[in-house]
């Protein structure tokens, strides 16, 4: 059995019905407790590893009464998630389609090659994806924003990575490129925050889309409660700060 156009609209809205009443209970729930407010956040592994912590860290100092769960999701998951109710902020890559949403910039960054220290590229200064693809990787969970943008980014250059080895989060994925079991694919700032070994290098690509924005977006700002609004507000101007 199918259902029709028509029951197609109707499950959206009884869907959306449904998150906004499941919202109502945990909000008045967290009342009762004492707690301002709950927020879903969605975003991206690269924004968890890198730029969330520290800005979601000084928000929740100061707003003790205000509960954030933060789960990791891929772009377009994030983009159903906000739109749909199932998720009240999404933080993701600009060049994704927000699909109606209102979205705000929120970061800057660029990707690099991560090497072991004496690899062949560790002194090549810069070079192109197509260059690193010829040799083995350290790679991200499959489901994680960042292995699956590495396979699509090679797709279009008519390749696919070798990927030696699968990991859950960026530490782990820089300790085994400096053990030497292959390079990896990171965001700059985690390389930067995470770069406590002398075992790996950094080297720039040249890659146009090697520089990357994040961007957040949102259902209606205007309808949003006041400890969602001060959240959005927060963000933005930590990214301001840089």
């Amino acid at each position: 059995m199918d259902l029709t156009p028509a029951g197609e609209m109707l499950l959206q809205h009884v869907a959306r019905v449904l998150s906004d009443v499941e919202m109502m209970h945990g909000e008045l729930a967290a009342f009762a407790k004492g707690m301002r407010g709950s927020i879903r956040l969605q975003a991206n592994s690269s924004s968890i590893s890198s730029h969330l912590p520290k800005a979601l860290a000084m928000f929740m100092a100061d707003n003790p009464q205000v509960n954030i769960e933060l789960d990791e999701q891929n772009r377009d998951e994030i983009v159903l998630a906000v739109r749909d109710g199932a998720a009240d902020l999404g933080v993701l890559a600009s060049e994704t389609e927000s699909g109606g949403l209102q979205s705000f910039p929120f970061a800057q960054d660029r990707l690099v090659i991560v090497t072991p220290k004496g690899h062949v590229l560790a002194d090549a200064g810069q070079i192109r994806l197509l260059d690193a693809l010829d040799h083995g990787f350290v790679g991200m969970s499959r489901s994680s924003s960042n292995f699956q943008f590495l396979v699509q980014t090679a797709t279009r250059l008519g390749r696919h990575p070798n990927v030696r080895i699968h990991v859950d989060s960026f530490q782990v994925l820089l300790q085994f490129v400096a053990s030497n079991v292959g390079i990896g694919l990171v965001p700059y700032s985690i390389y930067q925050n995470l770069n406590a070994s002398t075992g790996y290098a950094a080297v720039e690509l040249t890659d146009a889309w090697a520089r990357r924005s994040l961007k957040i977006v949102t259902r209606d700002v205007d309808r949003q409660p006041p400890f969602m609004r001060s959240l959005l507000e927060h963000l933005l101007k930590f990214s301001e700060r840089g």
